[in-house]
């Protein structure tokens, strides 16, 4: 064989571990083909069959065997430490991945020894990688951060950032499933500095995907199911079936939380069909799991057993802790919920025990929250109340908002039960505020509207007043200056007259600063009023009114969590100055999917952006787009019932960021003509006189311009927006 071959295949054995997603399955395709043309068996041929194994990993483990058996066999006939200690590398990666964590670790503990024995620095830190998961997985957490952190120091010593960015982002997954988010946090931002470091944009998924799940457990739901989706999309494009596994299962446990029950067990099914092709025991027995929960919520209480006594035994087989205690804690909450107390405490004991061995704070604030509800129903309140305050004080440490709200529930009713009312009273607004904290928010909002305005008319009257003074001053005077000489009339007058400049102009610079202050609340108050016009509530509730009435139970339930979850992202985002570009496009889609619920044949909606738009970070000032949406919804299709085409589009060049809004309309003037009132210059008027302020408050510039796309030689309305930004760092 000759040269150029020889350095045609070491250059993609190094291309398989450093090229980007977009080109893993074209690197994967020319290893095959060089691997069908090399029949030699040699060292060559090895490093092939190795890396065609790792690359296949997590795509296919039955075909990564295939590898793995092949590069065995020839090595049985040559001697090549690097390709032996690789082999047993792999054979410890595929056991891991299947759950048989003694074996695995065997496997890996050979294969360091024989990299360190040619100090191959790449195979010591893939080895310690390996030992540091199997490690976390058996809730051996300070062993997983040691050998974490000496991946860490091996790869900054050989400038490795991909793997430093790798030590960093376990050992954050490691905090996670402790409950210690804050450091989790710290070390996925390192992870995610070293992945960009490295333009290694599955590495950013990976990380990305991670930060979601603690979103998730602090109650944030929608900001969660975009990570668990961003990763999603990665993963799916790059084929990396058991990546793609863990974010359609996270995005299943996301739509538990929203109540939508039906979908969380669609996104579960097809995660378990991927795990139970590729044989991965640990995540089938999450998934396994959380089918068990999703059916306890739908009250099939017997499926739920099943699911959840299944997920249990597969956990304690392959030594699964931390998912041993969360069958524990949902096999109690269904008990519960049969109302058999003495397993419901059996099983919530149980899971405390294995918590407290193990460290789950997170579990064990479930465990014992379930205990304390267990006593709660046999009236053994001192029992009830010691272990609800130490699920509270759980809670609180972690940030945990759904347990906090559901504990004070509970210490309310469990000081009722025995003359504390004054706690219990204490306890059930603590309850009530952590429920409506959101409503809280907005009610503090009026209040400090109404409160400014007061003060700004109380300032404008108070003026008022002494001009009034200041009038029948020169009244008086006038009157008493024919009796006056002439000079001190010339005196009095020219007195008079600079009091009454001065007066007027300091008047004039306070009325000025005021109006100056209540600006922005005047045009934020337009901006919210135009955004949830009365006729799009009423047309909502009118709608979901002929849906009660028809018993579209689903279809009822469907539109009133879109809608309150719509009505809630509007109200909290009017109160803030920026929020971040996510946030306000999840809120355009909720906008949009109400309108498409009602409407036969519904609006063909798309939204675009560019790859160079990293929503998550990128912040903007709340209500610029949506009301340019709805106008395009009331005005532009008036006689147009079928292919009615909204397109959002935003791109970010030259450090501006545009959104175009297009529709294939009627157009702007014939909208003029058919609108007499013109609202839809209601929206551009308002949009640019706050654009005026925001640009200023920004430093950047914010324009609006609308035109017909008859120019353009299309049918409908642009509108085009330059939004003032904010970046700020995750």
């Amino acid at each position: 064989m000759n040269l150029t071959t020889k350095c045609l295949i070491a250059f993609f054995c190094v291309l398989c571990t450093t090229m980007p997603v977009q080109s893993q399955n074209k690197v994967i395709d020319s290893l095959e083909t060089v691997l069908k043309n090399h029949k030699e068996k040699d060292t060559t041929r090895v490093n092939l069959l190795n890396t065609l194994a790792n690359s296949y990993c997590s795509i296919d483990i039955n075909k990564s065997l295939l590898f793995i058996k092949e590069s065995e066999e020839i090595l049985t006939s040559i001697n090549y430490t690097k390709g032996k200690a690789t082999v047993l590398y792999l054979r410890g990666l595929v056991l891991e991945s299947q759950s048989s964590y003694e074996e695995s670790a065997k496997h890996y503990k050979n294969a360091l020894t024989l990299f360190k024995n040619i100090d191959f620095k790449k195979g010591i830190s893939d080895c310690l990688n390996g030992l540091g998961g199997i490690s976390d997985s058996q809730s051996n957490h300070n062993e997983a951060i040691s050998y974490f952190n000496k991946v860490i120091e091996i790869n900054k010593t050989i400038g490795n950032l991909k793997e430093v960015a790798v030590g960093f982002n376990n050992i954050g997954i490691v905090y996670t499933s402790q409950g210690n988010f804050n450091e989790a946090i710290i070390y996925f931002k390192k992870a995610l500095k070293n992945y960009t470091d490295a333009d290694d944009i599955q590495g950013v998924a990976i990380v990305i995907n991670n930060i979601g799940i603690i979103s998730h457990r602090q109650g944030n739901y929608p900001l969660s199911l975009e990570y668990f989706q961003k990763g999603l999309a990665v993963y799916e494009k790059s084929n990396d079936a058991l990546k793609a596994c863990k974010s359609l299962m996270n995005i299943g446990v996301v739509y538990v939380e929203l109540q939508n029950y039906d979908k969380a067990i669609e996104f579960n099914k097809r995660a378990i069909k991927i795990a139970i092709k590729n044989d991965s025991k640990k995540d089938i027995a999450t998934l396994t799991s959380n089918l068990g929960i999703v059916y306890h919520k739908k009250k099939e209480y017997q499926t739920s057993f099943d699911y959840l006594k299944k997920a249990l035994e597969l956990s304690k087989q392959i030594n699964f802790n931390m998912q041993i205690g969360l069958c524990l804690n949902n096999l109690g909450d269904v008990y519960l919920s049969v109302e058999n107390y003495s397993k419901a405490l059996h099983s919530f004991n149980q899971a405390k025990t294995n918590n407290l061995e193990k460290k789950h704070q997170l579990s064990l604030t479930h465990s014992y929250l379930g205990i304390a509800k267990v006593y709660t129903h046999y009236k053994m309140y001192d029992k009830a109340l010691a272990n609800a305050i130490k699920s509270k004080e759980l809670s609180i440490n972690l940030h945990l908002l759904d347990y906090k709200r559901d504990i004070e529930q509970l210490l309310s009713t469990i000081y009722k039960n025995t003359g504390r009312y004054q706690k219990a009273l204490t306890s059930h607004e603590q309850f009530k505020k952590l429920n409506d904290s959101l409503f809280n928010k907005k009610s503090i909002q009026k209040i400090t509207a109404i409160e400014y305005e007061y003060k700004y008319k109380q300032e404008r009257d108070s003026a008022k007043i002494k001009e009034l003074k200041l009038n029948k001053t020169i009244q008086l005077t006038e009157t008493d200056l024919a009796e006056s000489e002439q000079n001190l009339l010339f005196g009095i007058i020219i007195f008079l007259i600079i009091a009454l400049v001065m007066g007027a102009f300091i008047f004039f610079l306070k009325l000025r600063n005021e109006k100056a202050k209540t600006q922005n609340i005047a045009i934020e108050q337009k901006l919210l009023r135009l955004q949830m016009t009365p006729h799009f509530i009423f047309n909502s509730l009118s709608v979901l009114q002929g849906m009660i009435f028809n018993k579209e139970e689903k279809n009822s339930i469907l539109y009133l969590s879109k809608f309150s979850k719509l009505l809630r992202t509007i109200l909290e985002n009017s109160r803030h100055k920026t929020v971040f570009l996510s946030e306000e496009l999840s809120a355009i889609d909720d906008y949009m999917a109400i309108q498409n619920l009602d409407e036969i044949p519904p609006y063909v909606y798309t939204l675009k952006v560019a790859s160079e738009i990293n929503t998550a970070t990128l912040k903007i000032p709340p209500m610029l787009i949506q009301p340019f949406i709805e106008n395009a919804i009331e005005h532009a299709f008036l006689h147009k019932k079928e292919n009615k085409e909204i397109i959002v589009a935003l791109t970010f060049k030259n450090k501006k960021l545009m959104c175009t809004i297009a529709d294939n309309g009627i157009g702007i003037d014939m909208e003029k003509q058919k609108s007499k009132k013109d609202k839809n210059s209601l929206a551009t008027t308002i949009t640019s006189e706050r654009l005026k302020i925001l640009s200023k408050d920004f430093k950047i510039e914010g324009t609006i311009d609308v035109k017909n796309r008859e120019l353009l030689g299309k049918q409908g309305t642009l509108v085009t927006l330059v939004i003032p930004y904010k970046i700020d760092s995750l």
